[in-house]
């Protein structure tokens, strides 16, 4: 039934719609079972309802009967090369939220906002600051104490990032100074719960040097990972007499949180397939340097039981789902980039977990939507199809306002009023297989070597 009506939408916007291209105006018309119409003028919505006459001097594209939902916002993703810009819009996700930024990222975000390089918006926080530990990575800018904390902010202020990422292993000297320097300079704050220190005993026998309360109060921007949360407040036990209690925390700290629940579960599906998620269809848009980095910790998780996971994996659901229902703020992320987790598609992936997890699907959607525009203040501009809102959306063959599923039958995206119907979304897909390494590899060795880290090509896959 889908399949028909696809072929039915195609005929009908192939034979209506311009090129994929930035319109000064743009009708979209038949919207939805009401058939209403969506009037967007210099890509921002203008009115929306039934008998707006056609612009003079525009594009007027047929919806018939399609559902517009605003453009979807992902709130964390780690972005490594181009390619990857296309495979988001191809999904409908027209924000992204990257949380490892490096010099490249601003240069993106700029030549998407100037219209010379097709993509998401692209909002980036600066390098990951995190102090040595079991969770140092590569990428990370290692800082331990005040002095050193305020110093790395202070340099990606200077560079133009706007978000600062704060990572487990942060020392709390380190922390409270990174939030403090932030705060000063008008940077927003988001990541991990902080943990410090991971000395000998630490978290199973005694607690963590940095009490989860420090993060809950620190006013981020959003805290990442229900995975993380429980680990951190429940020192990595199952316990959902516990989990009520820290659900309480967190919501009178008014904390929004990205459960990123496909990130885990790729885990599990990965251990419960023997690693064939890990080749399944659609992996060549993910990046290929990223990839071989990966590539021994995706075969140590092949080669796993996934039952203790598995069971995991339904604790964080049942800890996302109390927390929903609790009331607090829950904004939708894929951590797609990384591990087996691909651009666009893992968000829908996410959008179905927050449904498994006891979220309707209408308040899945709001999770990429409205929720996180909150989180970003940008209500009333982005997640939104109103007056005044800017003109992103995503036209589906049915509505996943019913049915979670619906949002993975994408027949139009309009980006900044830019129009992308059935043939523009093929070359997209296309386009996100299409990796220029030459150009990876020289992004992300730059990078590098502007975070103070400078890295060997061979560790990248180089020559």
């Amino acid at each position: 039934m889908i399949g028909k009506r696809w072929r039915v939408l195609a005929a009908a916007w192939l034979a209506t719609a311009t090129p994929a291209m930035a319109q000064d105006a743009l009708l979209v018309s038949n919207v939805g079972p009401d058939g209403y119409s969506i009037f967007i003028e210099d890509g921002v919505v203008v009115a929306s309802g039934h008998a707006i006459l056609p612009p003079e001097d525009g594009a007027v594209v047929d919806a018939a009967g399609a559902f517009a939902t605003p453009g979807l916002i992902d709130m964390h993703v780690h972005v490594w090369g181009e390619a990857e810009l296309a495979a988001f819009l191809a999904h409908g996700v027209t924000t992204v939220r990257n949380l490892s930024g490096m010099p490249f990222h601003l240069r993106m975000a700029s030549e998407i906002e100037a219209g010379t390089l097709e993509g998401p918006r692209l909002l980036t926080s600066g390098p990951i600051l995190n102090s040595p530990g079991p969770n140092a990575q590569i990428n990370h800018v290692m800082v331990s104490t005040a002095e050193g904390a305020r110093a790395a902010v202070r340099a990606q202020h200077a560079a133009g990032y706007t978000r600062v990422k704060l990572y487990s292993n942060l020392t709390g000297e380190a922390f409270h100074a990174a939030l403090s320097e932030a705060q000063v300079l008008g940077m927003a704050v988001t990541g991990h719960p902080v943990e410090g220190a991971r000395e000998e005993g630490i978290p199973f026998e005694r607690d963590f040097l940095v009490p989860i309360a420090e993060t809950l109060a620190a006013d981020f921007e959003t805290i990442e990972h229900t995975e993380s949360i429980a680990f951190h407040g429940l020192r990595s036990q199952i316990d959902r007499a516990g989990g009520e209690a820290l659900v309480t925390q967190i919501l009178a700290s008014g904390s929004t949180v990205t459960p990123t629940l496909v990130a885990h579960r790729n885990l599990v599906r990965v251990a419960e397939s023997n690693g064939a998620y890990a080749r399944r269809a659609g992996i060549e848009t993910l990046n290929p340097v990223t990839q071989m980095t990966e590539a021994e910790n995706i075969a140590a998780w092949a080669a796993r039981d996934p039952a203790y996971e598995s069971e995991r994996a339904e604790f964080y659901s049942w800890l996302t789902g109390i927390m929903h229902s609790a009331g607090v703020p829950l904004v939708a992320g894929s951590d797609a980039g990384i591990f087996v987790n691909l651009p666009g598609d893992a968000l829908h992936d996410e959008l179905e977990l927050l449904v498994e997890a006891g979220l309707t699907p209408s308040e899945a959607i709001d999770t990429a939507t409205v929720n996180a525009a909150h989180a970003l203040g940008q209500e009333g501009r982005l997640g939104c199809l109103g007056e005044g809102c800017v003109a992103d959306m995503v036209l589906t063959a049915c509505d996943p306002h019913a049915e979670i599923g619906c949002i993975r039958q994408v027949v139009g995206v309009v980006r900044a009023g830019r129009w992308y119907g059935p043939e523009d979304i093929a070359a997209l897909h296309e386009r996100a297989t299409q990796h220029d390494m030459d150009r990876i590899m020289a992004d992300l060795l730059s990078g590098m070597e502007a975070q103070g880290t400078p890295l060997d090509p061979a560790l990248l896959g180089g020559a």
